[in-house]
């Protein structure tokens, strides 16, 4: 984006308001003031440079917050987030590791009413249990050794948005027990104070776990199954929906390619006849990590051997 900044001997107050509404950076009347014009100039420079980093910013999220393919469940998965999306219910999203939980959470919230304010993520398998209460919740200062300050949490963070619990079957009952009373009550206490806190938060919760299972066994608690799951959506292994490899490939050769700043490679006919056989464990995470490995070491056209010896490792 270009800034544009006006200078003129016969300005007034209300050339300056005209030019500004017209997408004017400033208006600065003469004669000059040279320290104000190299300031003004600085400042437009940096305001460019910003819009910039912002529109691109935006253009690498927006890349990740899609669901490729065009297989029959992924048709019927994003009929379903179109549904959901415009609701404020509660939703829990289950599927195996690397299919894409986290991408069905971000389509939801960016076409929900609360899109104008950031997602907040928090990866419950990734903090310890001692700590997840005050990454939830918060704490006050003091009220544990290393309390040194007082800390928001995410819910709070995200009071007016979307709060995405990922991995939540991994997480302390005790930990249940609370974020079930912020369903209950919209309201949350931060670790070590008494103060009760209104909060406005949409749930999406995730996990790759089956969650019957884990209240039969006593590790999760029922009545926040039941809480959590008003909406259940489940994102397909990629195994079941090997039509959508080819789509799902082409779309990480061009995002790999751009992030290297290369010319996207190409791949053979029989390359993508071995991609589609093979087993996907590790699903689209994993055959993006495939892709990216074939860009590096094979050749300009990636062949079936390039994908037999690179590729089904």
């Amino acid at each position: 984006a270009m800034e544009v900044i006006m200078i003129s001997a016969h300005g007034t107050i209300e050339h300056a308001v005209e030019a500004t509404k017209k997408g004017a950076f400033d208006f600065i009347q003469k004669p000059l003031d040279l320290n104000r014009l190299l300031i003004t100039i600085r400042n437009a420079l940096n305001t460019a440079k910003l819009q910039n980093e912002t529109s691109d910013l935006k253009q690498k999220l927006d890349k990740n917050t899609d669901l490729l393919g065009q297989s029959k469940q992924i048709i019927q998965l994003k009929e379903d987030i179109l549904k959901i999306a415009a609701t404020e219910a509660r939703v829990l999203v289950t599927g195996p590791n690397g299919s894409g939980k986290e991408i069905v959470a971000k389509m939801i919230h960016k076409l929900s009413s609360r899109s104008s304010l950031q997602m907040i993520e928090v990866n419950c398998a990734a903090i310890p249990a001692e700590l997840i209460e005050s990454e939830l919740f918060g704490h006050e200062k003091g009220a544990f050794t290393s309390a040194l300050k007082q800390r928001i949490g995410k819910f709070e963070q995200a009071d007016k948005s979307t709060l995405f619990l990922d991995e939540i079957g991994d997480m302390s009952l005790s930990a249940q027990a609370k974020v079930l009373r912020a369903l209950q009550e919209k309201k949350i206490t931060r670790v070590g104070g008494e103060k009760e806190i209104k909060v406005d938060v949409r749930i999406i919760a995730a996990t790759n776990k089956d969650l019957k299972t884990e209240i039969a066994k006593h590790t999760f608690r029922e009545d926040l199954y039941h809480r959590l799951g008003v909406i259940v959506l489940e994102v397909p292994a990629l195994d079941e929906r090997k039509e959508d490899i080819p789509i799902l490939a082409q779309s990480f050769l061009k995002e790999i390619a751009s992030e290297y700043q290369k010319k996207p490679k190409a791949i053979s006919q029989a390359g993508y006849e071995l991609l589609v056989q093979k087993k996907w464990s590790g699903n689209v995470r994993e055959l993006k990590n495939v892709i990216e490995r074939l860009i590096i070491l094979g050749g300009e056209v990636i062949s079936e051997e390039d994908v037999s010896k690179y590729g089904m490792i």
